[in-house]
């Protein structure tokens, strides 16, 4: 159903791909987007490893919703762990493609917990999460991708 890696030579374990995907904090999120047009967006998020799903935050209405509603198929990609060999001038790269399944949450308790654990990978504080979950929790929605097939990879950038 997924295509494996081309260049399998470049290839990085599925522990290194979750490690990525579990230290990185943002991360491109695309869609089906309309009239056929993928539709990929930058967002912040994190990895629950433990349940094998990736969680952030967005409005309530717009096209990633619209899209969502006609497809729940995704992708997700984080790159980073970038790395300089001794004696090379092109960094290294690693990268995690996920594939998956997206759906909106709907329970606002499960929601307000997330958004908090999303949050404290951002705000110094406690009370600095607080204020902005009184101003603005009531207005965000949280998505949950399950993922289906994760891959990972190492490039040097030349």
């Amino acid at each position: 159903m997924f295509r494996p890696i081309r260049r399998s030579k470049k290839a990085i374990s599925d522990e290194a791909a979750k490690a990525l995907l579990l230290h990185e904090k943002r991360g491109i999120f695309a869609v089906n987007g309309d009239d056929g047009y993928p539709y990929a967006i930058p967002v912040n998020y994190f990895y629950d490893m433990e349940n094998n799903k990736i969680y952030f935050h967005g409005a309530k209405a717009g096209h990633k919703i619209d899209s969502l509603k006609k497809s729940d198929k995704v992708c997700f990609t984080v790159y980073g762990n970038e790395r300089f060999a001794e004696g090379e001038w092109a960094p290294y790269l690693q990268s995690t493609v996920v594939f998956g399944r997206c759906r909106l949450i709907d329970d606002s308790e499960m929601t307000n917990a997330r958004v908090r654990e999303l949050a404290a990978r951002f705000y110094p504080t406690s009370q600095e999460i607080d204020a902005e979950m009184e101003r603005s929790g009531r207005a965000v929605q949280l998505y949950e991708i399950t993922i289906e097939h994760l891959s990972g990879k190492e490039i040097q950038e030349k």
